[in-house]
């Protein structure tokens, strides 16, 4: 088999795989009304896949969010409201499941955190620009001058008697 036919094989391949990927939308999921269709799209978009983690049951390719969305299709075409619904998956997988989890005391540090590091951030850097302006270079004694002097006299010397 030649170089090539093994190359546009693995093309073929890898294209074949990749739609199987790329196959999903929510076209799959049927709605009596734009507006139910709306809540869900809504809804699924404050839900964090719980195995991608940075993307939302909306965006997510894996098979877990599939599973997610399926549920939370078949709650809302049983009638449950969305505040049943997100109470039911918080009590499920916790505020992780949240993008936009409440504040609550188990949550300062995620609401907080980054406030507090760029205030402490903020401060050790006037701290240290401040620290610079107060050590400011002191003058030389007299001893320290003569003793320069004299370290710089030889190579004054040096350098004329090369010319």
């Amino acid at each position: 088999m030649s170089p090539r036919i093994k190359s546009l094989a693995l093309s073929a391949l890898l294209l074949l795989g990749s739609g199987s990927v790329s196959a999903y939308t929510l076209e799959e999921f049927k709605f009596d009304s734009p507006a139910q269709e709306a809540e869900f799209r809504d809804l699924i978009g404050k839900l964090r896949c719980l195995v991608c983690q940075n993307e939302s049951l909306a965006g997510s390719q894996a098979g877990l969010a599939q599973d997610l969305r399926n549920e939370v299709y078949a709650m809302m075409r049983a009638g449950q409201p969305k505040d049943e619904i997100l109470d039911f998956l918080v009590e499920r997988y916790g505020d992780f499941v949240l993008y936009e989890p409440p504040l609550k005391p188990s949550t300062y540090l995620l609401w907080f955190g980054p406030f507090v590091f760029i205030g402490v951030g903020a401060f050790v850097v006037v701290r240290t620009l401040l620290g610079k302006k107060q050590a400011q270079d002191e003058p030389l004694s007299e001893a320290e001058r003569e003793r320069l002097q004299a370290l710089m006299d030889p190579q004054r010397d040096a350098h004329s008697s090369d010319s």
